[in-house]
């Protein structure tokens, strides 16, 4: 079964932070059998920073940036028998949904993927005007990054006739432990692109702890943070590229996951860092969110900070001892309970079980 899949970027994670999430789900579901297309525009430099090259599992049309482009990859939606719209693809996102609505075929499947539901409902919410309000009513299925049951019952309540969040996840073959870097040396480190719906929250989670633990070590990585002023214990890398991952969590002592504005009000909303930690066996520190226990243990596998103070309070108290035993925990239960593989197999049967609807709808 061919997927055309419509997003920001699979082959490069530079302010993308779906990268992750769309190639393990799009492998794994290369696995059990669909053949994928996925067309990204070449918008952000995003092409000049690759993290991978086009792999085995999909094929990647990459597009410039113009609206005639754009229509003549829309037009490809026609192959396809599943057809996907992820959120935040980057260049004119509502012409682009138009468009594959409109040369999908009558019989295909249409998917809108959202990978930022708190965000996009919030827009909806306030503007009636907006144009997914009528655009929902030719989705057949909306898929989420994650928000747990309010982010169902707010898009049923917009008109979606189905929504499922399918939540990150961990590749294993991607994301394990290695050997640790010199480089990313430190005791807490924190990665995430400087963004307006963030930067509040890492001031209080990450640099305000800095500036409580003036004898400890911080890493902050991630783009945008050049011209951030930042406490002396404060060293800032740029973008880390997703080769770098796994090294930039074993390292430390621990690392820290701060939620965007959005989810972390929403809850439920785990980001992919959080699985890309605990599958490298990192110690986890995260910010409070409602649904952390769906995913992992408080106090036994992730450590919960409500705010900054909790956050320096912590790393004061955190031997390597348990760091080590706490990132342990957090691998053993994401490999058996949060893996790609496993969310593959809620798509596939929800893909599934929509054609064989169909096919009795079309029989009576």
């Amino acid at each position: 079964m061919k997927i055309a899949f419509y997003g920001s970027s699979l082959l490069s994670s530079y302010w993308n932070g779906a990268a992750t999430y769309y190639r393990g789900l799009l492998k794994a579901l290369s696995r059990r059998g669909y053949d994928i297309v996925f067309y990204e525009p070449d918008a952000f430099d995003r092409q000049k920073h690759r993290d991978i090259e086009v792999p085995d599992w999909c094929d990647v049309v990459v597009y410039e940036a113009t609206p005639d482009a754009l229509m003549q990859v829309a037009s490809r939606a026609v192959q396809a028998e599943i057809v996907v719209k992820a959120s935040g693809v980057g260049f004119e996102d509502e012409a682009l949904l138009r468009a594959v609505l409109d040369h999908a075929r009558s019989d295909a499947l249409t998917v809108f993927w959202d990978v930022d539901a708190p965000a996009t409902l919030s827009e909806l919410r306030n503007d009636p005007g907006h144009p997914l309000h009528k655009e929902l009513k030719r989705i057949d299925l909306v898929l989420t990054y994650g928000g747990g049951d309010p982010v169902v019952r707010d898009y049923r309540g917009f008109g979606a006739g189905e929504c499922v969040p399918i939540y990150n996840a961990l590749d294993p073959e991607t994301h394990h432990p290695v050997a640790g870097s010199p480089r990313f040396a430190c005791d807490l480190a924190f990665l995430g692109n400087r963004l307006p719906d963030r930067e509040a929250r890492v001031e209080a989670f990450f640099l305000e702890p800095a500036l409580a633990l003036a004898s400890h070590r911080f890493l902050l990585g991630g783009s945008g943070w050049g011209d951030k002023q930042l406490p002396a214990n404060v060293s800032w890398l740029g973008h880390v590229g997703t080769r770098d991952h796994n090294a930039f969590n074993v390292t430390p002592k621990a690392v820290l996951n701060i939620s965007r504005d959005s989810m972390a009000s929403n809850g439920f909303s785990p980001a992919t860092r959080v699985f890309e930690a605990a599958g490298a066996g990192a110690c986890l520190i995260t910010d409070a969110w409602a649904g952390i226990e769906m995913f992992l243990s408080p106090s036994e596998e992730i450590l919960v900070a409500r705010d900054g103070a909790d956050v320096a309070d912590i790393m004061r108290a955190l031997t390597p001892g348990r760091a080590k035993a706490i990132g342990a925990a957090a691998r053993r239960r994401v490999v058996a309970e949060h893996t790609y593989a496993l969310r593959a197999e809620l798509v596939d049967a929800i893909f599934k079980s929509h054609f064989e609807r169909q096919s009795v709808e079309a029989a009576q």
